[in-house]
């Protein structure tokens, strides 16, 4: 349970970040390599990377060499996982915007 715990809070700081966000959008649709991650950024090479290693480490993407090329693919389940942490308080927020709905169509027009 601890060791789960503490790979959910590796996924979710992983996500904390919106530089690292965009690059998991962008290796959604199928592998990319390093370089065409990182162009859109203006950044360098290097910060990109260290970007890429905090979302290897959270288990998020995996590196893979294809010929001379570094290629990024997402790992889904990952994602998944916390998903379904989050889908526990889904009921909370959806609840209170019902009652919020009710509230705002009992208002006289």
């Amino acid at each position: 349970m601890v060791e789960q715990a503490a790979s959910l809070s590796l996924v979710f700081h992983a996500l904390a970040d919106a530089t690292r966000r965009e690059i998991l959008r962008r290796v959604s649709q199928g592998a990319v390599p390093v370089g065409e991650v990182a162009k859109p950024f203006h950044m360098s090479l290097a910060a990109v990377s260290k970007h890429l290693d905090v979302l290897e480490r959270a288990d998020l993407i995996r590196r893979q060499r294809n010929g001379s090329h570094r290629m990024v693919c997402l790992n889904p389940m990952r994602l998944r996982e916390a998903q379904e942490f989050l889908s526990y308080y889904e009921s909370f927020w959806s609840d209170a915007l019902d009652r919020l709905q009710d509230n705002l169509e009992s208002q006289p027009h």
